[in-house]
């Protein structure tokens, strides 16, 4: 296990490398911040000397290690557009993100695990089909159309809800359900095939005819052993989240997290803000994978550290 660690340890620091290598490269692509942050009737002696005092005029290989030894002690700089250090902009905004997505997760596995179940039992009818139908519509509804349906029926309409901001379930509730739409669809369509696979093997015949109830015999055996898919599936939509997936749904309900914040950044090409926003993602997704792992390893005692 220590071996194991250290090589996932040694594994991480070098994606992080990587990440921070291409989005640099990236961000210095795609045109010259300076240019952006001046008005149109700034003079070239005003562009030099902002250029100059932001470190832009020196070449890109020293531009970068300058920018890895500042951030890997945290410093990335401040942000060109709030004059503020850039990790602090992105450390603020990670509650709000963290409660949507962990909220929007949980709706999707407390939701999608009872269907897929359901429709498994009730294999080709009514309830199998009405939940794969609603599974695939779940995948199929483009996020920014769904969350815009919901903000004018349940928010505009009913007002139920808020439309926009943070800081009350209100807030929450509408948001949280876009984000949970899709992989609640693609988490029952995995519970659904997972407990198939599950419910006719030798030992819940075995099960059955010791007498167990039968709820016992799903829950204790068949969705224990269906667990692993459904765990890799809600991980990874969880992760998805995290790296950005989010950033849509923050944006048609002006929720305050990074991926909104990022954004903003992009579009007024603060690069010092995307830098600490995408490397502070790649840090948070090694270290969902790291917990990943150990969450097999609990799960299924066939797992092992190697």
């Amino acid at each position: 296990m220590t071996n194991y660690l250290i090589r996932r340890l040694i594994w991480s620091v070098l994606v992080v490398v990587g990440v921070s290598l291409v989005v640099f490269i990236v961000t210095h692509a795609i045109g010259d911040p300076v240019r952006i942050m001046l008005p149109l009737e700034a003079s070239q002696e005003e562009y030099l000397t902002m250029r100059h005092a932001w470190g832009f005029d020196d070449p890109l290989y020293v531009q970068f290690w300058r920018f890895a030894v500042k951030a890997a002690r945290g410093d990335f700089g401040d942000s060109l557009w709030q004059r503020t250090p850039a990790l602090a902009l992105v450390i603020d905004r990670l509650p709000a993100s963290f409660l949507l997505s962990f909220v929007a997760i949980a709706l999707a596995v407390l939701s999608s695990i009872p269907l897929g179940i359901l429709a498994s039992l009730r294999l080709r009818s009514l309830l199998d089909r009405l939940c794969v139908m609603g599974s695939l519509l779940g995948v199929c509804i483009p996020v920014f159309w769904l969350g815009i349906m919901l903000i004018m029926f349940f928010a505009v309409d009913l007002g139920w809800f808020y439309t926009s901001g943070y800081g009350t379930w209100k807030h929450l509730v509408l948001p949280a359900v876009t984000l949970a739409a899709l992989p609640m669809g693609r988490i029952t369509q995995i519970v659904r095939s997972s407990m198939l696979d599950e419910l006719h093997r030798q030992y819940m015949t075995t099960a059955r005819a010791k007498g167990l109830a039968e709820g016992y015999i799903i829950v204790r055996h068949a969705l224990k052993n269906a667990a692993i898919p459904i765990v890799t599936l809600a991980a990874w939509e969880l992760t998805r989240m995290l790296a950005g997936y989010t950033i849509i749904v923050e944006k048609v309900f002006a929720w305050p997290g990074f991926g909104l914040l990022a954004m903003q950044a992009i579009e007024r090409h603060d690069l010092p803000l995307i830098q600490a926003d995408v490397v502070v993602v790649a840090l948070i997704v090694v270290v969902l994978n790291i917990v990943i792992d150990f969450v097999y390893a609990a799960l299924d005692p066939r797992v092992r550290f190697e």
